[in-house]
């Protein structure tokens, strides 16, 4: 499609919009050059890309999540651990404090000197722990000068770093007011915690601390951290390779539809997939293929309709031709043309009625059910079947029930029927209709005493422009049977035929009884 906004004179061919008096500008001519350009195909994502980003990274955030937990989790159990460490220490001090007596010699403490040394000679603390007692050379209180290197009691082991023998660190901790704190030592951070001791007696009084080095304990708790975090990257790896290969096993049958789709034509219609499994995906492909079915059918009927109508209207065309190129001046040979003409006209549109008709009769609107009398239906067939020639009519029974059918339907190819039996019979022969309800199914039938049909025909005469009968007799154009079939088809039935040669033939309309008929 291209765009031409001149609008001289040497383009007089073009189409043209004249300008409204409000806009003097000239509108663009549009000129259609072939057909349109197909639409640009945008940049498409596999489905099964989408699929596997989605789930790593719903995986990712549930794994950071988890690992925010599991450090923070870990973190407060390691603070909990150095605050039970704390107070199980003071409580182990205040209970040995409260006895007051030395365990070895049984004697009474005197000084708080004494009862802080006996104490931290008989503890074992951990690597991360330092643990020592200070006594001050002068009484407490405010104002009092920070205590000197001769009152510090210190643990055996070395401790990570030896914050007693820091005065500013010691410092630091004995002078506030607070019983607890941290502090930042060269070995890390330290939680420590101190408590007073007063003596038995005379003498001054002394502070008792405990220090828990808190590095250790982070640096195990980033340790796992990092394993899990590991971990969670392995997993998360699986998990996408995982999730690739069932997305692709699962997307399997759409692949195949988009797959299928793009073969597909018109000229090939044939192409189906295998269906494998009961999920979405699988009823997808299911119904894909259902689609391809009612396309196939939809597609034959296009085609077999432009071939019979191509085949069965191109000997009434010749004929009219012929007729019309040979017709001459004489007015009772004109009248003549023009009667035959006028006769392969009419059948040539008889038979582009009955094609249409069967082009119609795969579609879902081509009955129109409801809950008919059955004895109705069959006085008024065979009311319509008598005024089709003068034979010997005969009403040979009534089933006395309800069905649910298309009556106008049924009625045409019932009539059908009896207007074939009239084709094959001679003026004043017998002709029977009747219906009857046989277990669950209504049977509508017309007989006749014509020449039968041979065995061999019997098969052949439902299709479409197939004949039957001797030789040079009135055939139609063959179309009638086939409507009856598919009349019955459409009700989920069929069209029974008994005949014998000499003897006549009995054709039975078989429809289903209270079936909902689509």
């Amino acid at each position: 499609m291209t765009t031409d906004a001149s609008s001289g004179p040497h383009q007089p061919e073009q189409s043209t919009v004249a300008p409204s008096s409000r806009d003097t500008s000239v509108l663009p001519t549009v000129v259609m050059d072939g057909p349109p350009p197909e639409p640009r195909r945008r940049g498409r994502v596999p489905a099964r890309l989408v699929i596997t980003g989605w789930v790593l990274a719903l995986m990712s955030a549930v794994l950071v999540l988890v690992n925010g937990l599991t450090w923070s989790a870990l973190a407060e159990s390691a603070r909990d651990e150095t605050d039970r460490a704390l107070t199980q220490e003071i409580a182990e001090l205040q209970e040995f404090a409260q006895v007051g007596r030395d365990p070895d010699t049984g004697a009474p403490f005197t000084d708080v000197h004494t009862l802080i040394t006996v104490y931290l000679e008989r503890q074992y603390p951990a690597r991360e722990e330092i643990l020592f007692g200070w006594v001050d050379p002068l009484p407490t209180g405010p104002g009092s000068p920070s205590p000197t290197a001769e009152g510090r009691i210190r643990q055996g082991p070395e401790p990570l770093y030896d914050v007693s023998a820091d005065p500013e660190l010691s410092g630091a901790i004995l002078d506030p007011p607070d019983a607890r704190g941290t502090l930042d030592t060269p070995a890390g951070a330290l939680a420590w915690e101190k408590i007073l001791v007063h003596p038995p007696g005379e003498g001054p009084d002394g502070w008792f601390v405990i220090g828990y080095f808190t590095e250790p304990g982070g640096s195990e708790v980033a340790a796992t951290v990092r394993t899990v975090a590991l971990v969670s990257m392995a997993g998360l790896l699986l998990a996408g390779g995982a999730a690739w290969w069932v997305a692709g096993r699962v997307l399997a049958p759409v692949r195949l539809v988009r797959q299928a789709a793009a073969h597909i034509t018109e000229e090939d219609l044939t192409r189906r997939i295998e269906v494998s499994g009961k999920d979405d995906v699988a009823a997808l492909a299911e119904q894909f293929n259902h689609m391809l079915d009612r396309l196939e059918g939809a597609f034959l009927d296009q085609r077999r309709f432009l071939d019979d109508a191509g085949h069965e209207l191109r000997t009434p065309i010749t004929i009219v031709r012929g007729h019309l190129e040979l017709m001459g001046d004489d007015p009772e040979e004109r009248r003549e043309v023009v009667r035959l003409v006028t006769d392969e006209l009419d059948r040539m549109a008889r038979i582009v009625e009955d094609l249409l008709l069967l082009a119609k009769a795969r579609r879902t609107d081509f009955l129109r059910p409801e809950e008919v009398s059955l004895a109705e239906l069959t006085s008024d067939i065979d009311a319509k079947a008598r005024r089709l020639g003068d034979r010997d009519w005969r009403l040979e029974a009534v089933a006395e029930d309800t069905a649910r059918l298309d009556p106008q339907r049924v009625t045409q190819a019932v009539v059908q029927l009896a207007a074939n039996a009239v084709r094959h019979t001679e003026p004043g022969s017998t002709v029977r209709i009747g219906s009857t309800v046989s277990g669950s199914d209504v049977l509508i039938w017309v007989a006749d005493r014509g020449p039968g049909i041979p065995p061999e025909d019997q098969g052949r005469i439902f299709e479409r422009f197939a004949r039957g009968g001797p030789a040079g007799s009135d055939r139609g154009a063959g179309l009638g049977l086939a409507i009856v079939r598919a009349i019955a088809e459409a009700h989920h039935g069929r069209v029974d035929l008994r005949s014998v040669p000499g003897r006549g033939s009995t054709f039975t309309l078989v429809v289903p009884l209270g079936r909902e008929n689509a």
